[in-house]
């Protein structure tokens, strides 16, 4: 009897120990070995209280994020040593090279037309010190970073690669390989792995570059736009991750853009030029709210998260609802433009001396339609309405298809039955018209109704003359 309770005691210690190596592994803690008795007060609570706490501890730094939201601090000097200073003098070089080249490519080889640029260079220039910049904009190209940062910016600003942005880019476009990411790493763009959620190293090393008081941009659809553009996509909660976790509230200056589209459409190798690229800057947004309801009272990470990234993407939809007025108003006031370019060059066009042309200047008058006009426009008809409601291309019309224009001038010189049987000759009353087929004429074009007139007319009767027919 001793001895089966020896073994049964045996096997349960075996067993909590199997427990605690289970747990261990699993938990990835230590058991308390130095605890009070097994009956004594409060022992099952606080046992209870430890283990839960290690389990959050657990889950805050294991899990991802879609399965917890929490505030994580990020150190100034998170990435401290990936910024060596070779790094520092190759970014110090090429930042300052690329920007240059794609202002040089956006102003010289296209145009842009920026509207409240005086809103980004404030807030680059005039903020406080130590206050961070980020700023979020529709993603249309492959090349909206640089290209359209660069046309943004004041060329003072684009030499000092220190105070330049920094970008986020997915790890399976622009680091695909060793030449790639050095190259992107020159250029301050800091990679990100899709899926990995907003917890990864490459939200961290952003929010770091924040709380050194430096600049961010963001897309905050995450991806490029399908449609070229007409829409916006939902943002993502990692821009919410970006203003809420840093140690300062950052500065978030909102724009949108159209044009890049036709500059590098979806699939183009090479950027195009001779376009045109508008650029809306709309004010500072503000989160004073949400601070003071994080502040106030218990309300979950991802609402807050969720929160901040809705108001910046309703900012957004409202600047690109005022650009698409903008971009329709300016194409009003070209068709506009157009039409008093037209009404200039027509009153040029009255000014000349068509006399010396054998014209005659009063063709082109407005007020002053001739009496063959109006025999040729009975007045009643249908034609008479139309021409009544006259028009510039009208104008034009009348000065060379009816009485006084050109072809009134042709007849002045040339008798008009002579003039109606020379056009008619060539094609219809050939001596050996009825000799060929009705679809050779048909195909007839006008050199070889001018060859055919002048062998019918011209060579056979000089034959005849020399050798009876």
């Amino acid at each position: 009897m001793a001895a089966q309770l020896i073994d049964r005691g045996d096997l349960w210690k075996s067993k909590a120990r199997s427990l605690q190596l289970r747990l261990r592994d699993r938990f990835r803690v230590a058991v308390d070995r130095h605890r009070p008795p097994m009956f004594g007060d409060g022992y099952f609570s606080a046992t209870l209280q430890r283990w839960l706490q290690r389990y959050r501890d657990f889950r805050r730094e294991s899990l991802p994020s879609s399965s917890s939201f929490y505030r994580k601090r990020v150190g100034k000097d998170f990435n401290a040593e990936e910024d060596s200073a070779i790094l520092r003098m190759l970014q110090a070089v090429a930042v300052p090279v690329i920007g240059s080249v794609c202002h040089v490519f956006m102003h010289g080889l296209n145009s842009v037309q920026v509207y409240g640029a005086e809103k980004l260079h404030d807030a680059l220039l005039n903020r406080p010190k130590g206050k961070p910049l980020l700023t979020v904009s529709n993603h249309v190209a492959s090349v909206d970073d640089p290209f359209v940062i660069a046309s943004v910016l004041p060329r003072n600003v684009l030499l000092d690669a220190q105070n330049l942005r920094w970008t986020l880019c997915a790890t399976d476009r622009c680091f695909t390989n060793p030449v790639a990411s050095a190259f992107f790493r020159c250029g301050k763009v800091l990679p990100v792995s899709r899926g990995d959620g907003i917890y990864q190293k490459g939200m961290d090393m952003a929010i770091s570059k924040l709380n050194s008081g430096g600049w961010v941009h963001i897309f905050p659809e995450g991806s490029r736009s399908r449609d070229g553009g007409k829409t916006l996509g939902s943002p993502k909660r990692g821009v919410g991750r970006l203003v809420l976790d840093a140690d300062n509230i950052p500065m978030v200056v909102p724009f949108v853009h159209m044009g890049m589209q036709d500059i590098m459409p979806i699939g183009a190798k090479i950027p195009g030029i001779g376009k045109t690229v508008i650029v809306l800057i709309g004010d500072p947004i503000l989160f004073d709210d949400l601070l003071n309801i994080e502040e106030s009272k218990r309300v979950p990470r991802g609402k807050l998260y969720d929160s901040v990234a809705s108001r910046i993407g309703h900012r957004l939809q409202e600047l690109k609802s005022q650009l698409d007025r903008l971009a329709l108003e300016q194409s009003i006031q070209l068709c506009s433009r157009s039409v008093q370019n037209s009404e200039r060059a027509l009153g040029i066009l009255q000014q000349i001396d068509w006399d010396s042309f054998g014209m005659g200047s009063h063709i082109f008058l407005k007020d002053e339609p001739s009496q063959s006009q109006e025999s040729v426009f009975p007045r009643g008809s249908e034609v008479r309405r139309e021409q009544e409601r006259t028009s510039i291309d009208w104008y034009f019309r009348m000065g060379f298809l009816y009485e006084g224009g050109f072809m009134s001038r042709m007849r002045g010189f040339v008798d008009p039955p002579d003039l109606m049987g020379f056009a008619a000759k060539g094609l219809f009353m050939s001596r050996t018209a009825d000799e060929r087929p009705v679809e050779s004429i048909k195909g007839v074009g006008p050199l070889k109704a001018w060859k055919q007139f002048l062998e019918d007319n011209v060579s056979r009767p000089l034959e005849c003359l020399l050798r009876p027919c």
